[in-house]
């Protein structure tokens, strides 16, 4: 986009030059009405029965609002005399809490909580264009609030606001750009995230199918020759199949077992019935359920403990390099392979598989883990309840199949490579998003500063 042909100074250091025909204007002029409102007694179902949409910040989402979860009835609007309707156009920001900084346009007319600052009835400004302003600043904003517990903005900092503006019309014509533009962006954004969903999908196929009927008839013959190295065996493919003898599981190759974890695990080791007192500066990790997901141990957030009760939770037996950890609740499924290289004791509902050598392969039962046969396990023994929990004796019960050990090592290591490649992809997708969401922000900031001249561009289409 072309820059303005003429500029001046803003006077703000971080705004650098503006349009010579910008003005700046206070916000709290350029509205007939800047408000916000309260929250009746929500024991009180009277107040909540009513057809007055009313918006909570948990309901700002940078999108225009044309529903709320709650109403409020007209008694309720006559007692709170904080309730004011305000009408469609009406721009609202989040002024404190976890929300803070999001921000909304009504789509039918209605009334706010006391977090919401609503800027009403506009007269100097275009709301689009303020709220493309006030979304540029939020990040400045945020960082200005006060407050300990919970940052804050008042009503009387959001007042203080000063905008660079251009007339009018010329306001509506970027607000009408930047609508076509960053549309345009999000709907790519939407596509991305689709394909990544694909991608993910595709990646957990392909895990369930291997684990369950082995490598596929199609190899490539170099990738057969590296697996049957690896594997010390010529592996078959495409196997005739026989029954499982489970319903959910279908047929399994014919020469693999379908055994229970007990049968075939050196010992599967449950946490102790509490967690370890937690110590900022102990010396060792207790790893939680919240510490393993998608397959991967991650520290950032653990707690700690000392010596005396490092001891005490690792009596049945510390976990060691190849152990396999398992989440039981919070939800269960969840696992990891540990590489031995700290030592660790386990929080509640925390269990490590050790695996037999020469049965189970720690790779491909970590693998197995995280296919379509376990999930289906583990929520058929959850009852169908959303929140799945598994007792000591599922885990234990446990279906695993179990191909001969040489095809395991050669499926961990082709779906390891698999993954891998897919991982990649899902990555460089997640790195393609960044970057459109940087263009958008910086074109949002571009337009609303005066840094590119949109005029032409929005009128011509």
């Amino acid at each position: 986009m072309k820059p303005y042909p003429k500029t001046k100074p803003s006077g703000v250091e971080w705004l650098g030059d503006v349009p010579e025909h910008w003005v700046t204007q206070k916000i709290t002029f350029g509205f007939s009405r800047i408000g916000s409102g309260t929250t009746p007694k929500s024991d009180s179902s009277e107040f909540y029965d009513g057809d007055t949409p009313w918006v909570t910040t948990s309901e700002l989402r940078e999108t225009v609002i044309t529903g709320t979860k709650k109403a409020l009835s007209k008694e309720a609007l006559s007692i709170y005399t904080a309730l004011r309707v305000y009408p469609i156009g009406t721009l609202l920001f989040a002024m404190y809490g976890a929300t803070i900084g999001r921000l909304g346009i009504l789509g039918i007319p209605a009334t706010v909580n006391q977090a919401c600052c609503a800027f009403a009835e506009p007269r100097l400004f275009d709301s689009k264009f303020a709220y493309y302003w006030l979304w540029m600043r939020r990040p400045i904003l945020i960082s200005l609030s006060t407050g300990g517990g919970q940052p804050n903005l008042s009503q009387d900092d959001l007042r203080r606001i000063r905008i660079p503006t251009p007339p009018l019309l010329e306001q509506t014509a970027i607000a009408a750009y930047l609508d076509r533009e960053t549309g345009r962006i999000d709907e790519l954004v939407g596509k991305k995230r689709d394909l990544i969903e694909r991608l993910k999908e595709k990646r957990n196929a392909l895990i369930s199918r291997t684990v369950t009927r082995g490598l596929p008839a199609d190899l490539p013959p170099a990738t057969l020759a590296k697996l049957e190295a690896l594997a010390g065996q010529k592996l078959p493919l495409n196997s005739p199949l026989k029954p499982s003898g489970i319903d959910w599981l279908g047929d399994v190759p014919e020469h693999w077992e379908v055994r229970r974890a007990k049968h075939i695990c050196d010992g599967i080791v449950d946490c102790k019935n509490r967690t370890p007192d937690y110590y900022e500066d102990g010396d060792f990790i207790v790893l939680r359920t919240t510490d393993v997901k998608n397959g991967k141990i991650d520290l950032h957030n653990a707690l700690r403990t000392d010596g005396v009760n490092f001891k005490e939770w690792t009596l049945r037996g510390a976990p060691r390099k190849d152990d396999v950890f398992f989440t039981r609740e919070a939800p269960a499924g969840e696992a990891a392979l540990f590489d031995g290289k700290y030592p660790v004791c386990m929080g509640q509902r925390m269990m490590y598989f050790r695996v037999t050598a020469g049965k189970l392969d720690a790779r491909y039962l970590l693998l197995y883990f995280y296919s379509d046969a376990a999930k289906t396990y583990i929520q058929g023994e959850a009852g169908g309840s959303t929140v799945t929990h598994l007792r000591l004796g599922q885990v234990y019960n446990f279906p695993l199949v179990q191909p001969p050990i040489g095809e395991q090592r050669a499926i961990a290591a082709y779906l390891d490579e698999e993954a891998a490649r897919l991982d990649a992809l899902v990555g460089k997708v997640e790195a393609a998003i960044e970057r459109l969401k940087e263009y958008r922000s910086a074109l949002i900031t571009a337009a609303v500063t005066g840094k590119i001249d949109v005029r032409t561009s929005s009128i011509s289409t």
